[in-house]
């Protein structure tokens, strides 16, 4: 054997080597990344139940939303309702209804200046203090 020889074999030990160096690294990123599928593999299937109970949840919210909805919309014809049959009522029996209770007022109001009136003599009205007795 020669120093040539010898010098190749030394370069060959040396690129074994560097390649069982470079080697290690590779096999731990390569477990690492199976390790990191798994993970992934495994909170894929965790999460599909979680979707499936979010959907049905989703699903069940948006039906009940309809039925406020639903609910909403009648609120709001029954309070317009309401509010025709206030300006019906207004327009038919407010204005006689204020009528009658402005007369129905107005004759308490009579009687009772009758009453207080008729204490005088004889039962006749006696006329208050400092009205003029006729037109002139």
């Amino acid at each position: 054997m020669s120093a040539g020889h010898i010098a190749a074999l030394i370069a060959a030990g040396a690129f074994v080597l560097l390649v069982i160096l470079l080697a290690i690294p590779l096999i731990k990123l390569g477990r690492t990344l199976d390790e990191a599928t798994v993970a992934i593999r495994k909170a894929h299937e965790n999460s599909d139940p979680l979707l499936h109970g979010a959907n049905d949840t989703i699903t069940h919210v948006n039906t009940q939303l309809e039925r406020v909805d639903g609910v909403t919309a009648n609120v709001q014809q029954f309070s317009s309702n309401a509010s025709a049959l206030s300006s019906v009522f207004t327009a038919t029996l407010g204005g006689p209804l204020v009528k009658t209770a402005a007369f129905s007022y107005g004759v308490s109001k009579a009687i009772k200046a009758r009453r207080q009136g008729t204490a005088g003599e004889n039962g006749k009205h006696t006329r208050r203090y400092g009205r003029k007795r006729g037109r002139k």
